[in-house]
């Protein structure tokens, strides 16, 4: 597994893996038929993020292929995900790891991020790596609008 910052040509593959992935594991948060994974915008916020110099934007590339990819902004792990194909692998937990490492070099000893509070799965994988529920609780910006809850961990 290699993690390494992304570029702009990564987008397309990057999205192919997050639009895939979302499909699989959120569907029941925004159903396809009435919300469908919105492309163009998560497109023109990738693009936003990695020209942003305050935002780490990381591709995931497993045997040559981009495979997942992740998010940090200070303190805050923003987006983190696989491809669907390499769940169970012990890919996310390697790359989960390689970020906290990325954090704790930057200085930060304690990360934040959010999660839907209806990922369930996501939820397992990341109290299952030590991150405990915070009282934090927002809003995403997509439709239907459902709650993110906040965790936190020590890096």
């Amino acid at each position: 597994m290699l993690l390494r910052l992304a570029e702009p040509e990564d987008l397309d593959d990057l999205l192919d893996v997050q639009q895939e992935g979302a499909q699989r594991a959120l569907a029941h948060i925004f159903p396809q038929d009435t919300h469908p994974f919105p492309r163009d915008l998560i497109f023109a916020r990738w693009v936003a993020e990695i020209a942003d110099p305050g935002i780490e934007v990381y591709v995931i590339e497993r045997e040559g292929r981009v495979s997942g990819f992740a998010a940090t902004r200070g303190d805050e792990l923003l987006h983190f995900g696989t491809a669907a194909d390499t769940w169970g692998t012990g890919l996310a937990a390697a790359a989960h790891d390689d970020i906290l490492k990325r954090l704790s070099a930057a200085g930060v000893t304690l990360a934040r991020l959010r999660v839907f509070e209806e990922n369930h799965r996501a939820i397992r994988f990341y109290e299952k790596l030590g991150w405990q529920r915070t009282p934090a609780r927002t809003r995403t910006s997509f439709p239907p609008y459902p709650v993110l809850v906040g965790y936190e961990r020590r890096c």
